[in-house]
């Protein structure tokens, strides 16, 4: 379904004598039958000519996309029931036809182009080359580029020459994988043979572009494909090299593959769709290679891995431009993914393990465990990971960190009369270690006395 207030932007547009059609990726998904939420408008409107069409909207670069949020275009047309989220953007830009692109990343000089044709032209790849307008109750589809073919081949082609295309926009590289990944399509041979050749140059692309292309793919069903396809084209080289060092790394026990191809499988067998959590079980045993020590005919142990791999997941992470809370999240999955489970677990272990993942990371520890069972060969749980789930669930609600002490770093000053210091600390965590075997003692009087007994 067209989105509403789309059509709205196009007849705004057209009742003011101007032409406008529907691009981009929410034609492409409309054709396909799939939602979309990045609806795109192209017009021979100038900026200028935009603005005081629509109430709200904003110019601020030199590429002719004028901007409104959905709330505002709601509120213009009177339609505050539209069930389009309020914070989505709509861009509508002016028919475009641009020059050199010196750095690879930005054209040197934009010009309005003239026909909706004209601005297909510039555009990536022949699936978002389609435009669509709408007149009145009518639907027409411009296609000079034969996107509609394409869409029916599941291929993704680049619009004429690729070599031209990634050397005009080298994030097209990594986005040709993105979208082949999200829609699991294949990717055209001259196109797939262009990326190969050109894929260092997204050395010129900035880590913030990178890591937001990077974090899209691992959102998508076919990520570990994605991923694979990135091996295989030279972009791993440059986004994540330090995966590739996993090839041909051989490892015993239950492992059925090496380190590498059992990353991706892990990848695909995660359980969790939030691409961080995914972006850790990709990463879960980046540091084998570093730490492999031979065993002999007992073939090869990886001591350590998971605490030198945590340090180098994070600092991946950092590359990729995720917040500091992420990054901290990666680290946490990677560091503490070798937990291991017996029947004689005490609870107050099993509550140590929870404050040691983190209450908030318990389900993503498992969607990464779920996913290092399979991608190793085994079945996606165990007696033993079913059995720790559900003892996780009966501690859940126990005192699992320090603010669930019933006292608190003002009781410890007040009582052992003392100003801020590292002793405060020092009671609390000393307090909290009785109460993590004995959660009965978490009462005021008794860690009262305790403060006391512990000055």
């Amino acid at each position: 379904m067209i989105n509403h207030l789309a059509i709205r932007i196009v007849d705004t547009l057209e009742a003011n004598g101007y032409e406008a059609y529907v691009v981009g990726g929410a034609v492409r998904d409309l054709l396909l039958g799939l939602s979309s939420t990045d609806w795109d408008v192209t017009t021979n409107a100038t900026p200028e000519q935009m603005l005081p069409l629509f109430s709200e909207s904003f110019y601020d670069n030199a590429f002719g996309t004028v901007m409104i949020a959905a709330k505002h275009l709601k509120t213009q047309f009177g339609m505050l029931d539209e069930a389009t989220a309020d914070e989505m953007i709509f861009d509508i830009t002016t028919y475009r036809s641009e020059s050199e692109y010196s750095d690879r990343r930005r054209p040197d000089n934009v010009a309005w182009g003239k026909t909706v044709e004209e601005d297909l032209q510039r555009r990536d790849f022949t699936v978002n080359a389609i435009a669509l307008r709408i007149v009145g109750e009518e639907r027409e589809i411009i296609d000079p580029y034969h996107g509609l073919d394409d869409l029916d081949k599941k291929i993704i082609k680049a619009v004429g020459d690729p070599a031209m295309r990634f050397e005009e926009d080298a994030l097209r590289i990594l986005r040709a994988v993105r979208i082949a990944a999200q829609l699991g399509f294949a990717i055209e041979e001259n196109t797939l043979n262009a990326i190969k050749e050109k894929a260092l140059n997204l050395k010129d692309i900035s880590w913030e572009r990178i890591g937001a292309e990077t974090m899209k793919l691992l959102s998508t069903e076919h990520s570990a494909d994605g991923i694979l396809l990135m091996a295989n084209t030279g972009i791993l080289q440059v986004v994540m090299p330090e995966i590739l060092l996993t090839k041909g790394v051989k490892q015993a026990g239950h492992h059925i593959y090496d380190v590498f191809t059992h990353s991706i499988e892990a990848l695909r067998a995660c359980a969790s769709p939030d691409p961080v959590v995914r972006l850790a079980t990709l990463l879960h045993d980046v540091d084998k290679p570093i730490v492999a020590v031979s065993q002999g005919v007992r073939g090869v142990t990886f001591y350590n891995h998971e605490v030198t791999g945590a340090r180098t997941a994070k600092a991946i992470a950092a590359r990729l431009r995720l917040s500091k809370r992420d990054c901290d999240r990666v680290f946490t999955l990677v560091r503490w993914h070798m937990f291991s489970y017996t029947e004689e677990m005490t609870d107050a272990g099993v509550r140590r393990f929870i404050r040691r993942v983190g209450k908030e990371n318990i389900n993503d520890m498992i969607a990464l465990r779920i996913g290092d069972r399979v991608g190793g060969g085994s079945k996606a749980t165990s007696w033993r990971l079913t059995e720790l789930q559900k003892r996780i669930g009966e501690q859940f609600y126990e005192p699992l960190s320090l603010k669930d002490l019933a006292v608190n770093g003002a009781d410890v000053m007040r009582i052992l009369d003392i100003t801020p210091s590292k002793k405060i600390g020092e009671t609390l965590n000393a307090l909290f270690e009785e109460i993590l075997d004995e959660p009965s003692k978490n009462n005021k009087e008794y860690l009262e006395k305790r403060i006391l007994e512990l000055k």
